[in-house]
């Protein structure tokens, strides 16, 4: 097991969202265009209004990509009963930018389900951000409903086999005390 698997192992993403997984590409995950998520992290839901900026990493211009973004501790952590809820579903392919000389690549993307805001209500919320790499130019088709999605159903359903990237951050419900 490889020390990036970790957080996601403490985080109990792998388990509950995913099963365990070999990462093979470097997938960024930006808001407000300069905080990064790294696993575990905590974000403010004021702060993550706005859809993210998406990086993938990878040498092949051919590749395409299945982005997806949930939360497996819908309606509660203590009762997930709509776990998991989808946030976001993109189909990337990579292009190469021209602003950034052959370092990493920079994803864009046909949305297909729009960026849900993450609203908490009650506990600490998990979402996590999973990357599927496409085996070639596959129909990927979107779920019924954001509500009871399940990741490993999908995945298999749409033959995306194992993610090839996973992060995520938490986020809790924003009181007045905790505003000041």
């Amino acid at each position: 097991m490889s020390r990036a698997m970790e957080p996601l192992i403490v985080g109990r993403i792998i388990g509950e969202v995913v099963d365990i997984f070999s990462p093979t590409v470097k997938m960024t995950v930006i808001y407000n265009s300069n905080k990064q998520v790294a696993n575990g992290c905590e974000f403010m839901p004021s702060f993550i209004t706005a859809k993210p900026r998406v990086e993938v990493g990878g040498a092949d211009m051919r590749t395409c990509y299945t982005l997806i973004m949930t939360d497996p501790d819908a309606p509660s952590p203590s009762d997930p009963y709509l776990r998991e809820h989808l946030h976001w579903f993109v189909l990337l392919k990579l292009i190469l930018p021209k602003f950034i000389p052959g370092t990493t690549d920079v994803s864009f993307g046909k949305e297909i389900v729009s960026y849900e805001i993450p609203k908490p209500v009650v506990g600490i919320h998990r979402y996590v951000f999973i990357l599927f790499k496409q085996k070639g130019r596959q129909t990927v088709r979107p779920p019924a409903s954001r509500e009871c999605f399940n990741t490993r159903s999908f995945a298999e359903h749409n033959g995306l086999g194992l993610p090839v990237a996973a992060v995520y951050f938490n986020a809790q419900r924003e009181t007045a005390a905790r505003r000041r």
